[in-house]
């Protein structure tokens, strides 16, 4: 490997580390607004009604004291303060959807066909945190939450096209009411959800102009890795504007999103929970985030969104819920930007989300779609994406081969010069140029396979389609194929052992000694360089997924393959050592960016020497 394949690798290698490292710090977040959560946490706490009020709940009248006692303190909702909480259920083939007549909201939503990495019952909602609830007027001075409230719910109704529904109403003085209606299509993770308000321009202040609904979600653990469930639990937006962004959980406590919203997501690893506005944008949102310390709870979000109320008699504000997987596809035929949560490319590396999209994800679906194994898609992928790049990886090889042969006569010049530097690169650039020779023409190709390289880092651990997909050893391809877990937890490592990793670490200590003779070995860095980012990797990619180490372990096993055959079998170093003298015979046609840069570079030579005679 010469000098200038080892640089280009070399930056390959800083580009990919500071790519990885970018993705994967963990901030520990100084200031969590400790004192703004616990305020919205004291808001958006389930109310109860105190035992001894709530006489009814065995089938007995309030007398008037407690019934006055209501009144003040829920006003026009006094007669929803206290009841029976029922539970109703509308399901699918792919969802099933607990609803409670206590706020009238959904309880608890179980994914049908998925599973939790230790085979319980997939939850996106499970529990008294997560809440879908508005907020009501008890009086003038004073705000109640729908989800503390009773509602009276109608039986559910089976609609043309197998379509369920369920309404919820809560009835307020002088016949106005709040009420909730959900719809249900067959094999939708969609939950069509219509805010319906009837009268509410009597008993909302005169100057309102918005209806506040409070969304609190809880992600509970789902997946092997909890530490890398945190780093993909996430809160993405699309404004009106068409303008997509996200913030990490674990990176912020409180966002306050000012522009109007077509949609809002909570986002978990491989599943996600997403508000949709349908005819209206959202007005804004508050966003306020915790990270308990927890071995079963992810995050959690209280978000609040502003809804604009015309104050009609009968006002309406649709929306759908998405409760479902972060898929590409699904996502995408949405036609909202939602597919843009999936994380295919971000930061300085933004560009290789075309790589997946145009390349990577329909090649990918072309071949599930007739195999069923994960791990021989893998290999058909791996070898299509080297196919793709073969003349890169061939004139890499032929590259080699020439400063290989060139070599002999490089270390003759580096002997003649010394340590002038820079009559030794006048002097180099002179024996590249009679030669034929590109000195770039070894590092290009390796950074031209940069974009592919990124790309598989972002798209395997990215693929729902691999959740819980085996091969060989490997139980879950999304995760780390673990074939030992370790008593104790070792620095930049991890207290398991991923044998594909280790696999990958092997194989690029053999490409790098194979490659051994190519390097400059009086240069301490160029001579040891290779040996290091392979050490380096194997603790970077310990905790990836099993999908992501065994791709680049194939790849690393083709390349050794390739480079074997092609430079046994292939590539002459005779004809090439042939070649190049015939090239020193012909007239080097240099253009006028060349002759500046050799006049330049002569004319600085001739200062340096100067200054060591005036010595």
């Amino acid at each position: 490997m010469d000098r200038n394949s080892v640089i280009g690798f070399l930056l390959l290698g800083v580009l990919l580390v500071g790519y990885i490292f970018l993705n994967n710090k963990q901030q520990q977040n100084a200031a969590k607004e400790k004192a703004i959560q616990d305020s919205i946490a004291l808001v958006n706490k389930p109310k109860t009604v105190p035992t001894d009020t709530v006489a009814n709940l065995a089938g007995t009248q309030l007398d008037s004291a407690h019934q006055a006692q209501l009144s003040g303190e829920y006003g026009a909702f006094a007669a929803a303060a206290v009841g029976t909480e029922q539970t109703t259920v509308l399901e699918n083939d792919v969802v099933k959807i607990t609803f409670s007549n206590k706020g009238g909201q959904p309880v608890s939503v179980q994914l049908k066909d998925f599973k939790t990495h230790d085979g319980q019952p997939l939850m996106l909602a499970n529990g008294s945190f997560n809440r879908l609830s508005v907020e009501v007027p008890a009086n003038a001075n004073k705000t109640l939450q729908s989800a503390d409230l009773f509602f009276t719910a109608a039986a559910p109704q089976q609609l043309a096209g197998d379509q369920k529904a369920i309404s919820y109403r809560l009835a307020a003085a002088n016949g106005a009411y709040l009420e909730f209606v959900y719809l249900l299509k067959p094999g939708s993770y969609v939950v069509d959800y219509d805010i319906h308000a009837v009268g509410f321009q009597n008993i909302l202040p005169g100057s309102q102009k918005f209806l506040t609904l409070q969304w609190n979600s809880q992600n509970d653990k789902q997946e092997l890795d909890m530490q890398n469930e945190r780093l993909n639990n996430q809160v993405h937006y699309m404004t009106k504007k068409e303008k997509h962004d996200y913030f990490t959980l674990q990176r912020s406590a409180h966002e306050k999103l000012s522009d109007e919203l077509k949609w809002v997501s909570v986002k978990q690893q491989f599943f996600n929970t997403t508000l949709i506005a349908k005819k209206a944008d959202f007005a804004s949102a508050d966003v306020n985030t915790k990270v308990p310390e927890s071995a079963n709870i992810v995050g959690q979000t209280y978000t609040t969104l502003q809804i604009p109320y015309d104050r009609s008699a009968d006002f309406s504000f649709p929306i759908e819920i998405y409760y479902g997987p972060n898929h590409y596809k699904t996502l995408k035929s949405f036609d909202l930007g939602l597919e843009k949560i999936i994380p295919l490319g971000s930061g300085i590396f933004a560009f290789v989300k075309y790589v997946n999209k145009w390349i990577i994800i329909p090649v990918f679906n072309f071949l599930s779609g007739f195999i069923h194994n994960y791990g021989i898609i893998i290999i058909l992928l791996t070898l299509f994406i080297r196919l793709i790049i073969a003349p890169f990886t061939y004139q890499s090889y032929v590259s080699q081969a020439k400063m290989k042969v060139l070599k002999p006569e490089i270390d003759e010049l580096k002997a003649k010069y010394g340590d002038d530097q820079q009559t030794f690169g006048v002097e180099q650039m002179k024996l590249f140029k009679s030669a034929g020779v590109n000195p770039l023409g070894g590092c290009l190709p390796a950074l031209l396979q940069l974009p592919i390289l990124v790309a598989m880092y972002s798209f395997f651990p990215s693929s729902i389609e691999l959740r819980q997909e085996s091969f060989l050893w490997a139980t879950d391809l999304s995760t780390y194929d673990s074939i030992m877990h370790l008593p104790f937890n070792i620095p930049f490592y991890g207290d398991h052992v991923s044998l594909f990793t280790l696999l990958m670490t092997v194989t690029s200590f053999m490409l790098a000694f194979y490659n051994r003779g190519m390097a400059d070995q009086s240069n301490p860095v160029m001579k040891y360089m290779p040996y290091v980012m392979p050490l380096m990797f194997l603790g970077i990619f310990n905790r990836t997924a099993a999908a992501l180490t065994f791709y680049y372990f194939l790849s690393n096993l083709i390349s050794i393959i390739l480079q074997f055959v092609i430079q046994k079998f292939v590539i002459s170093e005779a004809k090439i050592h042939a070649q190049i003298q015939e090239n020193k015979k012909k007239p080097v046609q240099k253009s006028k960016w060349q002759e500046k840069l050799e006049d330049m570079q002569k004319r600085q030579a001739d200062m340096q020497q100067n200054q060591r005679n005036k010595k």
